[in-house]
């Protein structure tokens, strides 16, 4: 049977998949007007079409984390973010109201395991999911009682299809990458970001119009990437500190300048 994807590159659909409102407005999200309003802090995942299927990039929460949030998620989170829980903003629904099924996605590719961006993995039982071996390994531990409120084992139904990956010298704008996808090798590496946990990964894909990288929580807020005056809002920068796995890490891939989105 043909390939029902089109054979004209990699086309990439932007998500975001249930935001996250804690209390402080401005002081998070940069443009809430009320300190005493909620903020809005999007999650930013990637739905990409290839010619082998669909590729998900990241999953935001899932259906599950709608239905019964008190069952998978820790009280410290719901409590601080306190996510909008909206069964239409899932990676699910929203990948059916583009025409396709929940069954198109062949493969996930995975930032970090915390619960905002893993908690969709229920949703898509019969897709791969890659990720650094290191995040995994890591995540398996639950060495901390952070690890344990933030990486969630209720959220892996699927770890009999997860599939760990290490950089063996491939190299992405200078940056070490491994290339995941053997049938979509040229679009698509995961890029070691490490820092906000171990195993931390971009997700570069090379669409239409041109490279883009999912930097996940490499960094939070836009203008942290202002090379003349970098910046982030305070209660994004202490989200930061707080969630740091490996602080050391965080600065110590160099990038070599490139068309990059």
């Amino acid at each position: 049977m043909a390939s029902s994807f089109p054979d004209i590159g990699t086309r990439v659909h932007h998500l975001n998949c249930i935001s996250s409102c804690p209390l402080g407005g401005k002081l998070f999200d940069g443009r809430t007007a009320s300190l005493l309003r909620r903020g809005e802090l999007s999650r930013h995942c990637l739905l990409i079409e290839t010619n082998d299927g669909l590729v998900l990039a990241d999953t935001g929460f899932g259906l599950r984390d709608v239905a019964d949030p008190r069952s998978r998620l820790r009280a410290f989170f719901l409590l601080m973010l306190k996510p909008e829980f909206r069964v239409e903003m899932t990676a699910a629904r929203q990948i059916e109201r583009l025409g396709f099924s929940t069954a198109d996605v062949r493969h996930i590719l995975l930032s970090h395991l915390d619960f905002d961006h893993a908690g969709g993995l229920d949703d898509f039982p019969q897709a791969h999911v890659h990720m650094l071996q290191t995040e995994r390994d890591y995540a398996l531990r639950q060495k901390t009682w952070l690890d344990r409120q933030r990486l969630r084992p209720q959220q892996w139904s699927t770890q009999v299809n997860w599939l760990v990956h290490h950089c063996g010298g491939d190299h992405w704008y200078g940056f070490e990458c491994v290339r995941p996808l053997t049938r979509c090798a040229d679009e698509i590496a995961l890029v070691p970001l490490c820092g906000h946990t171990f195993g931390h990964a971009g997700i570069a894909v090379r669409a239409n119009e041109g490279w883009l990288l999912l930097a996940a929580d490499a960094y939070f807020y836009h203008t942290e990437m202002d090379p003349a005056r970098p910046r982030c809002t305070p209660g994004l920068a202490f989200y930061q500190w707080m969630m740091e796995g490996r602080r050391s890490a965080a600065a110590q891939s160099g990038a070599t300048p490139g068309a990059v989105q």
